[in-house]
């Protein structure tokens, strides 16, 4: 009798550990994702997007990793050019998370390429792999830019945090690309998920366990969610963006990536800003390193 009761309470601690590892997952990996009218209010409450003319984007299909579909959009710069670049969006945001940037390199001569991440924006659910799955789509989506634009002589990536690790991420895959901007990168998923709890003593668990659900649930832990190991034989030129007071994926994520890197690469500091405004914190040093950094590779 004494070993059943055992056997029950080990039985009951395992089921409760596994949903507690499912629940964390799902807590990571499936957050709620904003509408298009959410992102645009909030873009519009923070700067200037009287500039942007919603008639101007052209709506299709791409088809990402293991078939998912991908929405896209093309926005065309004001004079004809061969010029192209691809924006990618952070968690929970969609294509009209891009904003901020997109003035940037349209002043810059670039055609914009939108699309939103996988789970996010018009595409169907589906869970956020921060860079893992996120990184093929990408892939899949330079192949399709250069197919459908015969015009195109350079290519470009920009990242906004999740974006930006998905840029980072495949890179691995050798894409045609010609640089990489990515703003407020994460190198590893695990050191974010770290500062979100304040690096509470429970962190440890709560990463096992949220790994341990991902894993059953998805198939990927967080061990391959890393974007810095991505790098390692990367000759893109990356110039990294982050501001100094973002304390969710914090600046040492650009200077390790960076640092890896084999690459040409630079970090451009933004002081005062938080998560993912540094371009509306200091837009003018902004502008200033992306002129710079493409003026170095004379672009």
């Amino acid at each position: 009798m004494f070993w059943q009761i055992i056997s029950i309470i080990l039985l009951c601690l395992v089921l409760l550990m596994l949903l507690a590892a499912l629940a964390t997952a799902r807590y990571v990996m499936t957050g709620k994702r904003q509408t298009y009218e959410e992102a645009f209010a909030w873009q519009q409450a923070h700067y200037d997007v009287s500039w942007f003319d919603r008639s101007l984007l052209k709506e299709y299909k791409v088809r990402g990793s293991e078939g998912y579909e991908l929405t896209t959009y093309f926005y065309p710069a004001p004079r004809e050019t061969d010029r192209y670049i691809i924006l990618s969006h952070g968690y929970t945001d969609n294509i009209l998370g891009n904003l901020k940037y997109m003035k940037m390199y349209l002043d810059q001569g670039f055609n914009l390429v939108l699309y939103d991440l996988r789970g996010h924006g018009k595409n169907e659910k589906a869970p956020t792999t921060y860079g893992v799955r996120e990184s093929v789509d990408l892939l899949h989506l330079i192949d399709d830019t250069r197919r459908r634009y015969p015009d195109l002589k350079v290519l470009g990536l920009h990242g906004e945090s999740l974006g930006a690790a998905t840029s980072v991420t495949c890179l691995k895959y050798k894409p045609l690309v010609d640089f990489v901007v990515a703003d407020c990168p994460f190198a590893d998923i695990k050191n974010v998920l770290r500062a979100g709890v304040k690096n509470s003593p429970l962190a440890p668990v709560l990463i096992f366990l949220g790994s341990l659900g991902s894993m059953l649930l998805y198939g990927i832990s967080f061990n391959a969610m890393q974007p810095v190991l991505a790098v390692e034989d990367n000759d893109v030129p990356i110039l990294f963006v982050h501001g100094l007071a973002d304390d969710f994926i914090v600046p040492e994520n650009s200077f390790r990536i960076a640092k890896a890197t084999k690459g040409r690469s630079s970090v451009c500091t933004i002081e005062g800003a938080a998560h993912a405004v540094s371009a509306i914190v200091n837009p003018e040093k902004y502008r200033e390193a992306l002129n710079e950094f493409l003026s170095s590779l004379g672009l």
